[in-house]
């Protein structure tokens, strides 16, 4: 039995999908708050359930046409900007406590972008900063959820 990507990707998201929602129950509630019926769990176990849901789905039909999927070859895969996109979210973790959430996530979709052969100016900073500055925006000022400035801010004096 050969396995294509398809079937892979399928399955690599449930697991993801599966994972999420077991350490969802790590979440720590308020005292009270687990009697509520929305809390700081809820969206974690909907985006898990809809996760799983669509990629086992995903999974079903990836195997209703494998006759027509070619079989995976691991050495025709492009592996550098597999690994070099790893390489930059392990980096924007690092990064996000010392430089906060607005300049490591701009300079993080830039990297992002980069590596996936977009090299003009207008695109990286055209997508990039609208995108950091709304998400900011929603966070912050619509969720009301507090993100702090950065360590490094901070020490200059902000």
């Amino acid at each position: 039995m050969t396995i294509s990507r398809d079937q892979i990707a399928g399955l690599v998201f449930l697991v993801f999908s599966l994972a999420y929602g077991f350490y969802a129950t790590d979440i720590a509630l308020l005292p009270g708050e687990e009697f509520e019926p929305i809390n700081a769990r809820t969206m974690p176990y909907v985006l898990s359930g809809l996760g799983a849901a669509l990629s086992f789905f995903f999974v079903l039909a990836s195997w209703r046409s494998a006759g027509t999927l070619k079989p995976l070859k691991l050495g025709l895969m492009a592996w550098p900007p597999v690994i070099a996109l790893l390489v930059v979210m392990v980096i924007y973790g690092l990064i996000l406590n010392w430089l906060g959430f607005v300049v490591s996530t701009a300079l993080f979709l830039i990297a992002g972008f980069r590596i996936m052969g977009e090299r003009r100016p207008k695109i990286l900073f055209g997508v990039s900063i609208p995108f950091v500055a709304i998400s900011w925006f929603c966070l912050t000022q619509l969720l009301d959820i507090y993100l702090a400035p950065g360590r490094l801010f901070s020490l200059l004096g902000g």
